[in-house]
């Protein structure tokens, strides 16, 4: 036979899909995923086992963990010893289980994330309420399998007398299924399952009433009935975990926050570590100091403020970005017939409930086969006491001592099994004395025998027997609730006032797009001069604000976008320095441009608007709190038609009238009203009519009849006109002329299109940029003041091949 008829074919994706079947069926039922009947995963049912079978039990001194891993990965659980280890050493940490079932001595760890100490130097045992987990598991209350090389057995499940599933809480993952189930309080367990054996029919809302919720070792604040309601009826639901914190009042005003209680699961040190970086990164100015101050008197960390420091909105600032509050989802997943399933409290309940009634089921019938077996002696005995010459003189006639079990049969009817405990009779007992001990104890045990077939008779008293021992249990183990239920969850709000130091600076935007933000005292350091702000060559600076680090920005672009950034994340510089790019502060898109800068104190203001003027004569006004967003990414801030964009934002209050003038010398006026408020994503309607070929320059708001209007072309002729020369219109027209170009060949043209207009009602001074670079400064009052529709005249010398490419003004009170 040759070598390639020893395979058969086979299709890759069958090999793998059956390999990870059996792979995923593995490491669900036997390694991550607890059994619904004892909570326990196999390894650690392995080790709580191994320690009971070798007498590691808690009124025996500690033995060396080394002996116990030993004892489980040679006889039931063939894997590293390292995995063995880590079972054992969770099921001995108290901040983890509900209620410890390793009693461990020595360094089992810390709830600061601290290793424990290697096996061979720890010591542990069985704990108390372990072997509630154990008892009666030699009375054939449950199966035994093989282990894994045949040579001894191990329970599939452990009795366990109390609903450790619940009351100590699992966590694990695993193809495809992880689960996750906190621990609660034995005494509201044990309770919620008496009523539930009194009353089948209870629902969620009725089981509620007794288990409030998860009780963590860690203590702590839960918040989130509905979480909890959810999870319990389908076993997936999300809750927040809060520490326990108070505010102490220390000498001269100042405060201080103690923390005595974290969340379950949260590493105390990192917690720790976090609030310090809090306070080194001044993220919160008003921390003082962060200490760990947690002893043998119990947990303590104290977050010392400065004084006159907000100590309840640096607590809220802590709760929201440390794991000072967490959220904990339930995924309560468990084993049920070889079966991973999601159990909703009444399922799980209900199945601890079955798993009893087999246990004390089976136990029940064990005690009475044993019992019926001592009764049947017991009556040998007594029967043979009664006629007791005849038996010896039977014995002593005999051959043998199986020749005389044989004739203690025939002749007196004795059964073999009373036979033999005749013949094993020691002397003594045949005194009066022993003789009235034997009957009383076959009376006692007809009446033990009684019981036990009443027990297995009738569901109640077995129901009546379950119960008393997990009373028994509840009395014993039971401690007082340590998490604290409320119903409702707290929203967290966290003041702007306690993340930032408020404080007075000046944001700066150039053409070119670097922005930065400068103290005033680095303003005033460099001469405080508005022109000395650092910039790179070719560059200069567009837009300047005055502004507190408390409000917002909004950055508008060309394209109709906008973002919201808060002044303080804007990157702070020195006044000569040249700031950072726009695009590495928010996520604009390279070929944008932003076209208004927009401070903002409050969105409260109900009449505040914000009015957008496009290229193309568009205007649109929206309400200013319609842009409010926690967004830090672009959100559209107006529409924008295809070949138009956005030409300037300005904040409106409806009280003032929109003049627009157009490249071809055309002005509008209308009253701001006329544009009704509209939606944050709408395109606006026609603010003026324009030719094919014109655009747009300049939006300014007027109001009034005081006031002039200075305009300028691209080589730098210009003019003034009074604002009385331009009447209200209605919005949507044409407009009216505001400037004429001189036309012909032998005439000085005074340019051939508009660059920007400004109103003003003083003088202040004007910045014009040519393509070459150069500044200009020019008053307003250096244009003539003339004719709304004149020629004017040449303000700035330009050479042949220069224009003006910008105009702008950093005078705040022009309009």
């Amino acid at each position: 036979m040759s070598v390639s008829e020893q395979f058969k074919p086979a299709f890759l994706e069958d090999v793998v899909g059956d390999r990870f079947g059996r792979y995923s069926k593995y490491i669900i039922q036997d390694r991550a995923i607890p059994d619904v009947r004892d909570g326990l995963k196999p390894v650690q049912r392995r080790i709580l086992y191994a320690m009971y079978e070798s007498g590691n039990t808690h009124d025996k001194t500690y033995r060396k963990s080394a002996k116990t891993v030993g004892d489980v990965m040679g006889n039931y659980h063939p894997h590293g010893d390292g995995p063995i280890y880590d079972g054992m050493v969770r099921m001995a940490q108290p901040w983890k289980m509900g209620h410890v079932l390793v009693d461990g001595h020595g360094n089992w760890g810390s709830i600061d994330d601290d290793p424990p100490a290697a096996m061979r130097y720890t010591e542990a045992r069985l704990s108390p309420i372990a072997i509630e987990l154990l008892r009666d598991i030699e009375k054939d209350t449950v199966l035994f399998r093989p282990n894994f090389d045949n040579t001894t057995e191990e329970p599939a499940v452990l009795p366990s007398r109390f609903p450790n599933l619940l009351v100590n809480g699992v966590s694990g993952i695993s193809s495809g299924f992880a689960t996750e189930i906190p621990p609660h309080n034995l005494r509201e367990v044990t309770d919620a399952v008496i009523a539930l054996i009194d009353k089948p029919q209870l629902e969620i809302d009725d089981l509620m009433k007794i288990v409030q919720g998860p009780d963590f070792p860690t203590g702590g604040i839960i918040m989130g009935e509905d979480g909890i309601r959810e999870a319990y009826r389908t076993g997936k639901g999300r809750i927040y975990v809060r520490a326990k914190t108070a505010i102490d009042e220390l000498r001269g005003g100042r405060e201080q926050i103690v923390i005595t209680e974290i969340p379950y699961q949260v590493v105390k040190s990192r917690l720790v570590t976090a609030m310090e970086n809090i306070r080194l990164e001044k993220k919160v100015d008003g921390i003082a100091e962060v200490r760990d101050e947690s002893g043998r008197d119990g947990m303590r960390i104290v977050v010392e403020l400065k004084k006159e420091a907000d100590a309840q909105g640096i607590l809220n600032y802590l709760l929201k970005k440390t794991d000072l509050q967490i959220a904990y989802n339930f995924n309560m997943v468990a084993i049920v017939n070889k079966t991973p399933m999601q159990l909703g409290l009444k399922a799980l309940l209900d199945a601890y409930i079955a798993h009893q009634k087999d246990i004390v089921t089976s136990r029940t019938r064990y005690d009475l086969r044993r019992a019926e077996d001592r009764a049947h002696v017991l009556e040998g005995l007594v029967k043979a006491l009664d006629i007791l010459d005849e038996v010896i003189a039977t014995i002593k006639a005999s051959k043998n001592r199986q020749d005389a079990q044989h004739n203690l049969i025939e002749k007196f009817g004795f059964s073999e099994r009373q036979a033999d405990s005749i013949l094993t009779l020691q002397l003594y007992r045949l005194t009066n004395l022993e003789l009235s001990a034997l009957t009383k104890e076959l009376d006692e045990i007809r009446k033990k025998v009684e019981d036990l077939r009443s027990i297995l008779d009738s569901e109640k008293k077995l129901f009546s027997v379950i119960k008393k021992e997990l009373k028994d249990i509840r009395d014993r183990f039971g401690i007082e609730r340590r998490s604290v239920v409320q119903g409702e969850i707290e929203e967290i709000k966290v003041n702007l006032e306690v993340m930032v130091n408020a404080e007075d600076v000046i944001v700066t935007l150039s053409n070119d797009g670097y922005l930065k933000r400068t103290s005033m005292l680095s303003f005033t350091r460099s001469g405080g001069e508005w022109d000395s702000s650092g910039v790179k060559e070719g560059d200069y600076i567009r837009t300047i604000l005055e502004i507190n680090t408390l409000d917002k920005l909004l950055l508008f672009t060309q394209r109709g976008q906008y973002f919201s950034l808060p002044v303080h994340l804007v990157p702070e510089f020195k006044w000569k320095d040249n700031g950072t790019a726009i695009v590495n502060v928010i996520p604009m898109a390279k070929e944008d441009r932003i076209v208004g800068l927009i401070p903002v104190k409050s969105f409260e203001d109900e009449q505040a608007a914000l009015m957008f003027v496009t290229r193309r004569g568009q205007v649109k006004r929206t309400l200013l709190k319609e842009y409010e967003t926690k967004r830090t990414g672009a959100v559209a801030a107006c529409k924008v038609a295809d070949g138009d964009e956005v030409l300037s934002v300005q904040v409106s209050d409806g009280k003032k009238d929109m003049m627009l003038v157009s490249k071809q010398g055309m002005g509008i006026r209308f009253a701001e009203e006329e544009v009704n408020p509209m939606g944050r994503a709408a395109g606006g309607v026609r603010g003026m009519q324009l030719k094919d070929d014109d655009e747009i320059v300049a939006a300014i708001r007027v109001t009034g009849e005081e006031g002039e209007i200075t305009v300028l072309t691209d080589i730098g002729w210009g003019k003034r006109s009074l604002l009385l020369d331009y009447p209200t219109q209605g919005r949507g027209g044409k407009g009216m002329a505001t400037f004429e170009f001189k036309e012909g060949k032998r005439v000085k043209p005074n340019g051939s299109q508009l660059v920007g207009a400004f109103f003003s009602k003083e003088a202040y001074p004007l910045t014009i940029v040519t393509n070459t670079g150069q500044s200009h400064q020019l008053i307003t009052e250096h244009a003539p003041l003339t004719d709304r529709k004149a020629i004017g005249r040449s303000l700035i010398s330009l050479d042949k091949e220069q224009y003006i490419t910008d105009t702008f003004t950093h005078f705040t009170g022009q309009q």
